[in-house]
């Protein structure tokens, strides 16, 4: 069998199994499928804020293959500023492990984090944020990347962004269509 690395197919006869077609995508596009299907994780919780009328943010922590926390905005419902979905995602993740530091895990979430949240991650010492729609707030992307870059020899958190960008923004437009409706943000 021969995959060809662009499109993820395979050159043998056309009566090969679709198998051979899915391996080809996985050896080429593994860590983009598995952030794709964690990311979609992560719309689930966020779609779990939507419905109790929180700013539609979720996110799951990742470590060796497995979900070890997920979180999704509570800040209305709890009236706590720091219940953000990455925050929660996090304390569940150091619960579930039994540490504070979540070395080697990821993090999933649907909309860039703000500053209080990117210290957070850098404290917890994840080592990947994989991101779905991008904050629009130039000054605290601006923040966040000089959070994110505090050691630029050694750079402690690797960053990967528009991962389902469009499923993240449609999420978060239509909240906010939702609310202007009602008469709750300009």
């Amino acid at each position: 069998m021969t995959c060809n690395k662009r499109n993820g197919t395979r050159s043998e006869s056309e009566d090969s199994s679709l198998n051979i077609t899915l391996l080809c995508a996985l050896l080429f596009y593994g860590d983009d499928m598995k952030d794709e299907e964690y990311m979609q994780l992560a719309l689930k919780e966020a779609k779990k804020a939507y419905q109790k009328d929180e700013v539609p943010v979720g996110a799951i922590v990742v470590l060796d293959d497995k979900i070890i926390g997920k979180g999704y905005n509570q800040k209305e419902r709890k009236d706590d500023v720091t219940s953000h979905a990455e925050l929660i995602a996090i304390r569940n993740a150091s619960k579930k492990i039994h540490d504070w530091r979540l070395n080697e895990a990821t993090l999933y979430i649907t909309l860039s984090p703000c500053a209080m949240c990117a210290s957070a991650i850098v404290q917890s010492r994840i080592k990947r944020v994989v991101v779905g729609a991008l904050n629009p707030d130039l000054k605290n992307k601006e923040i966040v990347d000089l959070i994110f870059a505090i050691n630029k020899e050694k750079p402690t958190v690797q960053i990967t962004e528009k991962v389902l960008e469009k499923e993240s923004l449609e999420l978060l437009q239509s909240f906010f269509k939702k609310q202007r409706k009602k008469g709750k943000v300009k």
